[in-house]
C-alpha cells in the first residue's frame, strides 16, 4: 500500500460535505489527506490554484494547517483567507477566480464537530465526488508537488459586492445576532454602512458559543434576539448559523419567519423582474409556497433538500433563486447562486425598505396554514435511511400520494406530511402541515403510525411542536 494512503471513519464523508467529531471520527490527519487528494483532483483536472477559509471553532486553526500541508503537498497554489464565513470563501473562488475552494466548518452542529465544505471550479463538490475523494484517499492515488502557499484578506471586496445590491428606502432599525459564529468577521464591514440604527449581538467569534447554540431554525436560539427587537422597538431581527450560510429573522412583533415564509418575500421580489422564472425549494416547505410562487407569475419546483444538491439544481435549471426550510437560501438573480445568509439579509431589508408594510404586516398577509416547525428525532445512523425505505415501501404498497424525491412527502386530504433521514446528523426529520389544527392532529397521528410500524415512536415534544 502507498504511503500516502489513508483511510477515513465511514460515516465522515456525506452527501454534501465531510463532518465529524473532532478527536473521535475526525482528525489533523484526515484534514492532511482531505487537502492532498482534493488537490490532487483539482491538479487533474488543469487547475492549480485552492482558496481555503475556516469557520470559529476551537479546533478550525489546525485543521486548516493541516489541510493547507496536504494541498500543498499535491503541488497546488493555497490562497488562506483565513477566518471567515463559508460565504466569504465562496465568494472568494469567483473573485479570485481559483480552481476550487475548501471551507473548514461544523456549520451548526455542537462544538465538538468539524467538517468541510468544497467547491470544484464555480460548482459543489459532493455526492460521487466525496466518496471517489474517500476511495482515492484510500488508495494513495495522489499527486505529489511542492505547491505554495499565500495569506489574502478578501474582506473588503466581500464587504463592497455585498452593499452593491442595497438599495435606497426607508430607514430601519434592525437586531442582528451573529451567534458568536463566524459572520462575525464581516458584520461590521456591512451592517456600519447601512443606513439605519443597527444593532449586533454576540460578534465576538468564539468557538465555545456562549450565548446560545448557532442554529437559527431552533426558537430558543432565537430568544436572545426576540428579547432585543422588543427591547429596542426594532423593525427586525436577523440570526445567523455558526458559519453563515442560513438565515432566520424575526418580525417587530418577535415572531419568527421560517424560511419558507421568507421565501414567499423573495420569490415575489425576484419574480417582479423575472416573471415566469423557476423558483426552486425543498421537500420541507410549506405548500403555501409553492402556491405562491405560482400567484405571483413563477414556476415553482420542490426539490431533494441539502445546499449542494439545490445549487446544483438551480445552476442547471438557471433558476434566479432557491431556498430550504432550514434557511439555506441562494439568489442567483444578482447574485453568484450561493447561500450567503447575510446577502440573504441586505435583500430582506431591501423589501421591508421599499414597502409601506412592516414586515410584522408582510406576516400577517401570508397564507396562514397550520404546521409543525421542522421535527428532529435521534436515530442511529445505520438505521435512519433503512426506517425511511421502510415506511416508503408500505405507503406505496397502501396506494398512498406518495413524492419520493427525497424521503416521503405524503398528501392526504387534510394536508401533508414528511419524513426524510438528515444528511448531517443522526436525525430523522419529519414535518407537517394542515388547513386546521384538527387536520393538522390527524397527520402527525398518521406519521406516528407509520413510525411505529417500524418500531419507531415520535417523542412527545417533537410532536408537541410549539
Amino acid at each position: 500500500m502507498s504511503q500516502t494512503a489513508h483511510k477515513f471513519d465511514s460515516t465522515i464523508l456525506r452527501e454534501y460535505d465531510i463532518r465529524g467529531i473532532v478527536g473521535g471520527t475526525l482528525h489533523a490527519a484526515d484534514a492532511r489527506a482531505i487537502g492532498r487528494t482534493f488537490g490532487s483532483m483539482v491538479r487533474r483536472k488543469g487547475g492549480k490554484r485552492v482558496a481555503l477559509g475556516y469557520d470559529g471553532r476551537l479546533s478550525s486553526p489546525d485543521l486548516a494547517a493541516a489541510c493547507i500541508e496536504g494541498l500543498a503537498s499535491s503541488g497546488v497554489h493555497v490562497v488562506n483567507i483565513g477566518l471567515a464565513a463559508t460565504p466569504m470563501l465562496y465568494f472568494a473562488v469567483w473573485h479570485l477566480d481559483a480552481d476550487g475552494g475548501i471551507q473548514i466548518t461544523g456549520s451548526h452542529n455542537p462544538p465538538d464537530y468539524n467538517g468541510f465544505k468544497m467547491m470544484m471550479g464555480k460548482k459543489s463538490f459532493y455526492g460521487a465526488d466525496i466518496q471517489k475523494l474517500g476511495e482515492m484517499a484510500a488508495k494513495g492515488d495522489v499527486e505529489t508537488g511542492n505547491g505554495t502557499v499565500e495569506q489574502k484578506g478578501v474582506l473588503a471586496d466581500y464587504a463592497a459586492r455585498l452593499l452593491k445590491d442595497v438599495k435606497p428606502g426607508r430607514k430601519l432599525k434592525v437586531a442582528w445576532d451573529t451567534g458568536n459564529g463566524a459572520v462575525g468577521v464581516s458584520i461590521r464591514a456591512v451592517v456600519d454602512k447601512l443606513p439605519g440604527e443597527h444593532y449586533v449581538l454576540n460578534e465576538r467569534v468564539d468557538g465555545t458559543f456562549p450565548a446560545h447554540h448557532p442554529d437559527p431554525t431552533v426558537p430558543k436560539n432565537l430568544e436572545q434576539l426576540v428579547a432585543e427587537v422588543r427591547r429596542r422597538g426594532c423593525d427586525l431581527g436577523i440570526a445567523f448559523d455558526g458559519d453563515g450560510d442560513r438565515i432566520g429573522a424575526i418580525d417587530g412583533k418577535g415572531r419568527i419567519l421560517w424560511g419558507d415564509q421568507l421565501m414567499i418575500l423573495w420569490s415575489r421580489d425576484v419574480l417582479k423582474r423575472r416573471p415566469g422564472a423557476t423558483i426552486i425549494a425543498d421537500v420541507k416547505a410549506s405548500q403555501a409556497l409553492f402556491d405562491e410562487i405560482l400567484r405571483a407569475g413563477g414556476t415553482p419546483l420542490m426539490w431533494k433538500t441539502g445546499h449542494s444538491l439545490i445549487k446544483t439544481k438551480m445552476a442547471e435549471l438557471k433558476a434566479p433563486l432557491a431556498g430550504e426550510m432550514s434557511g439555506h437560501v441562494f439568489f442567483a438573480d444578482t447574485f453568484y447562486g450561493f447561500d450567503d445568509a447575510l446577502y440573504c439579509g441586505l435583500r430582506l431589508l431591501n423589501i421591508v425598505a421599499s414597502e409601506r408594510d412592516s414586515l410584522a404586516d408582510m406576516r400577517d398577509k401570508l397564507p396562514q396554514l397550520v404546521n409543525t416547525p421542522e421535527l428532529r428525532f435521534d436515530c442511529a445512523e445505520d438505521r435512519k435511511f433503512k426506517i425511511v425505505d421502510d415506511v416508503k415501501a408500505r405507503l406505496k404498497q397502501a396506494g398512498a400520494k406518495v413524492n419520493d424525491i427525497d424521503g416521503v412527502r405524503v398528501n392526504t386530504p387534510d394536508g401533508w406530511w414528511l419524513l426524510r433521514a438528515s444528511n448531517t446528523q443522526a436525525v430523522l426529520v419529519a414535518r407537517c402541515e394542515s388547513a386546521n389544527e384538527a387536520g393538522l392532529e390527524r397527520l402527525k397521528g398518521d406519521l406516528k403510525a407509520a413510525l411505529a410500524a417500524s418500531g419507531v415512536s415520535l417523542p412527545e415534544e417533537a410532536a408537541a411542536g410549539h
